[in-house]
């Protein structure tokens, strides 16, 4: 059923759910789903933009801005996120920081099979095993649940997973 909701993910859309919770730095590692949201936050300049050389580094860079009193999220692949395992368990949980990833769900499709990529069969079952508590987010119809994230975070003073079942496209571009 159509409901009139956009059928993708804006990254208008995204930019200002990060703006709307004082996000304040951007870790992640840059790759090329995530062009047209890097070029958004790119020209906001409430946003500081922390590239990353292994997904792994973020968990302590987000830890340290945390602990100065800044509000960082964590923008990277499915892959990237299960690179971070012990990151997460070592800074994230032993420090409690509040922190949303942002992860991108390489190889995952709501409509049949995965694709050949199976990065997307062990992202749900990674983040149950480190009771990490995630929302999909497939379209701006979705973006509530990323405020959800983002408020779970914050009370529980732990990571919280956001799950982008889609690119951010650059339509009107």
């Amino acid at each position: 059923m159509n409901d009139g909701s956009p059928a993708h993910l804006s990254p208008e859309t995204v930019l200002e759910q990060l703006k709307k919770h004082g996000v304040t730095h951007v870790v992640w590692l840059p790759d090329s789903e995530t062009n047209w949201l890097y070029l958004l936050m790119k020209a906001e300049p409430s946003l500081t933009l922390v590239p990353v050389p292994r997904e792994g580094l973020a968990c302590s860079i987000a830890a340290g801005l945390a602990a100065g009193g800044k509000v960082p999220v964590i923008l990277v692949q499915n892959t990237g996120l299960m690179e971070s395992g012990d990151s997460i368990r070592g800074w994230l949980f032993g420090l409690e920081i509040p922190v949303v990833f942002m992860v991108g769900m390489r190889g995952w499709s709501r409509h049949g099979p995965p694709t050949a990529d199976t990065a997307s069969l062990y992202t749900e079952p990674f983040l149950n095993a480190f009771r990490i508590n995630y929302y999909l987010v497939e379209s701006d119809a979705d973006v509530g649940r990323i405020s959800y994230a983002f408020e779970e975070s914050k009370r529980t003073k732990r990571p919280v997973a956001v799950l982008v079942g889609d690119e951010y496209h650059g339509f009107n571009k």
